[in-house]
């Protein structure tokens, strides 16, 4: 680790900008490099048994309304946000400032838990004096022997704009990965129950609208039930339009009331293969460099949203949802 302690404090009005955006640096460094330090043990702590278990159990609660509310939201807000890239890509920067209004979804008590977590737990960021302040100051110190008011100022408030932006992103994460889930759940419920690849409530919501209009076509069936199975299993009846509306939705509902609380499950799966580490290293490896950065502006937006949609494509194109 660098350090400016290996030459003697300069007076300070010998201090230089260059200096002082050296110090800061340096003290930004040693901080983010404890955040780091930290997430091993923030992960076993919330996402490993029996910490999973204190994380999501507050789910079991409005939640299981929320949850689901923001499965069905979260393809509308993905593609805002891509329509909102564009925009800016194309120089309509006003445009797509209105679309950063849109909200991400409903706030649930699991978000809820894990940003209080995150903020003070893994940044060191609920006390009067941050633990990103102390690090600046003491860096400033070692510089000129004296923390500099006017250097560290602003460092509380520029902090905690990225700091809200980065977790509200990390938010999204939860919600597209109950989404991917919903998506593996309803693969393996397909292949074990249907024999069919279902890749999504979609697929299933079909599968099963398929089934009924079969078991209705065959109770209906002039010549009797068992005519109306032989009749039946060489020409499939199409289901109608309302129920494979109805059994997709009712589908997708229970799926998404199961991914509200899913968490207890996929967490630990998460972070025995390093999963939850990685999306905190990479969370904070954007919050340092943002943090130093001229603008400050946030540039975390993890692809998990992007990821979980791209399924729902498939889902939609694998299972012929013509109507």
């Amino acid at each position: 680790m660098p350090s400016l302690s290996d030459s003697p404090p300069h007076r300070a009005d010998n201090i230089s900008a260059v200096d002082i955006s050296q110090a800061i640096s340096l003290g930004t460094q040693r901080y983010f490099d404890g955040c780091r330090n930290r997430v091993p043990a923030f992960v076993k702590e919330h996402f490993l048994f029996p910490g999973s278990w204190h994380t999501n159990r507050v789910a079991l609660g409005w939640d299981l309304l929320r949850a689901p509310l923001n499965l069905f939201w979260a393809p509308v807000y993905a593609f805002t946000s891509i329509l909102r890239f564009f925009l800016n890509k194309a120089g309509h920067v006003k445009t797509a400032s209105l679309l950063k209004y849109v909200p991400e979804g409903f706030t649930t008590e699991v978000q809820k838990k894990l940003a209080v977590e995150l903020y003070s737990g893994l940044l060191k960021l609920d006390c009067e004096q941050s633990k990103l302040e102390r690090c600046i100051s003491e860096a400033l110190q070692e510089l000129y022997a004296d923390s500099h008011g006017k250097a560290t100022a602003d460092i509380s408030q520029k902090i905690q704009s990225l700091v809200h932006e980065a977790i509200q992103q990390y938010r999204i994460t939860r919600t597209a990965t109950s989404d991917i889930t919903n998506t593996i759940t309803s693969t393996l419920l397909g292949a074990f129950a249907f024999y069919k690849f279902t890749p999504g409530g979609i697929g299933i919501g079909i599968v099963l609208a398929t089934l009924l209009a079969k078991f209705f076509a065959v109770k209906d069936f002039f010549l009797g039930e068992t005519l109306g199975n032989i009749y039946f299993y060489f020409f499939p009846p199409e289901p109608a339009f309302s129920l494979a509306i109805y059994s997709t939705l009712t589908v997708m509902a229970v799926l998404s009331i199961f991914a509200s609380f899913s968490g207890l499950i996929t967490d630990p799966i998460q972070a025995a293969f390093k999963l939850h580490h990685k999306r905190l290293y990479n969370m904070l490896d954007h919050l340092e460099r943002d943090f130093l950065h001229e603008q400050g502006v946030n540039s975390y937006y993890p692809k998990d949203q992007y990821i979980a949609r791209l399924l729902d494509v498939f889902d939609l194109v694998k299972s012929n949802f013509r109507y």
